[in-house]
């Protein structure tokens, strides 16, 4: 079974909620990317999102998008990435996903990327600039490596097209909470609640909500209700915040910790 999968039915059984996390690979570093991974894991971190840079996002907003131009000069590119994915495996057991545009899967090829991330130890891959109705060949090669292909859903989504993205998505989906692009906000939308119940009475499979989610209290209001919580650009502001710093994995750890317990708790 995908470690996704497995994760998902324990916290099930746990009644508990995931926690996820994402940082962009090769963010100050690929080897503090690693070290992160390993960091992360430590502060009760159950999935770690890996962002693999790209020079033309469409969903990351100004610090996603910093923090990747900061890779893509350190020479960060994805046969690197897939070794360091590879080496952090070694050392960590929680599921680890990529997140990437289409561009670079199919310049790499299709078949070849998802077999090589397998190899690489990474459980599955989000594509957002890839619709799930053109996306036959990324998830015919992932059923066959038992790689999960998991699908974005929107609040702007209708009943019928959220049926077809659960029907296509495998591991979890991942709800995005506001319409616009990534970025930590001060207040998530008031109808959030009313679309993940919408979303959860279509679909068994988990749902995680992302984009936007900067606070404890935030996270823990959207622990009640999905399967997971995600965080990317709050904690990627740290890292930036604290680039050169001999304690940047003390300070990421000591706010990740916060938003753990809220969600966890």
């Amino acid at each position: 079974m995908n470690k996704i999968d497995t994760l998902f039915k324990d916290l099930r059984k746990k009644r508990r909620k995931a926690f996820i996390v994402y940082i962009a690979a090769g963010d100050p570093s690929l080897s503090e990317t690693e070290k992160l991974i390993v960091e992360l894991e430590k502060s009760g971190v159950d999935l770690v999102e890996i962002g693999i840079p790209f020079s033309d996002p469409l969903a990351d907003g100004p610090t996603i998008q910093r923090a990747s131009q900061r890779a893509l000069r350190g020479g960060a590119n994805l046969k690197a990435i897939l070794k360091m994915a590879r080496s952090a495996r070694k050392k960590t057991k929680i599921p680890l996903v990529f997140m990437t545009y289409y561009n670079p899967v199919y310049r790499y090829g299709v078949k070849k990327f998802i077999r090589d991330s397998k190899t690489s130890g990474v459980d599955g891959v989000i594509i957002p600039d890839l619709p799930p109705e053109e996306a036959k060949e990324v998830i015919s090669v992932s059923r066959r490596e038992d790689f999960s292909t998991i699908f974005l859903a929107a609040p702007t989504s209708t009943r019928k097209r959220l049926k077809e993205i659960a029907s296509k998505a495998s591991g979890f989906i991942y709800y995005v909470s506001l319409t616009g692009v990534t970025g930590a906000r001060t207040e998530l939308p008031r109808d959030i609640i009313e679309h993940v119940k919408c979303l959860k009475k279509i679909t068994k499979k988990p749902v995680c909500v992302g984009f936007g989610i900067s606070r404890p209290g935030q996270a823990k209001k959207i622990s009640r209700l999905a399967d997971g919580v995600i965080v990317g650009s709050a904690v990627i502001r740290v890292i930036e915040k604290n680039i050169g710093e001999e304690d940047l994995r003390k300070s990421v750890a000591r706010f990740v910790k916060t938003i753990e317990r809220a969600v966890h708790g």
